[in-house]
């Protein structure tokens, strides 16, 4: 049995979105109750447009509490500039590879139009590299 090594099927196909308009304790709540590092910030099409981690609520909060404008929406803190995305078919030895060396923790997943499709994480890819070293027959380990 050969295993995958499609992002596919290593991504989280229906991740935890916002929008820039958000409120960003909104954000935050989702960020906390779902127990991730971060999400994508889409657009009414649904294109990335930015990210926003769990250091930019941090970095937002103690920001605005020294200013004492504490809130806000997402998009006056999330990263923006050229969202980094991968496709479903990519590799995620590639992928992994590529998010180590810029120390990225969750990556779009986009199809040919730019949608998103899925989001692709560092737990992901352990699980992905967890079942490379797994047997493929479970008798072979104790």
């Amino acid at each position: 049995m050969k295993r995958s090594t499609r992002v596919s099927d290593y991504m989280i196909a229906k991740p935890i979105l916002v929008k820039p308009e958000t409120d960003l304790f909104q954000a935050i709540h989702q960020i906390l109750v779902n127990r991730i590092s971060g999400v994508t910030v889409v657009d009414d099409a649904g294109r990335p447009v930015g990210m926003l981690s769990e250091l930019d609520c941090l970095g937002g909060i103690l920001t605005g509490t020294y200013h004492q404008t504490v809130g806000g929406k997402v998009k006056d803190y999330m990263t923006t500039g050229p969202i980094e995305c991968v496709a479903p078919n990519d590799d995620i030895m590639l992928i992994g590879k590529s998010m180590l060396e810029r120390k990225r923790r969750r990556l779009p997943v986009v199809n040919s139009e730019g949608v998103l499709v899925g989001q692709v994480t560092c737990r992901g890819l352990l699980k992905a590299l967890k079942d490379f070293d797994a047997p493929e027959d479970p008798t072979e380990r104790p």
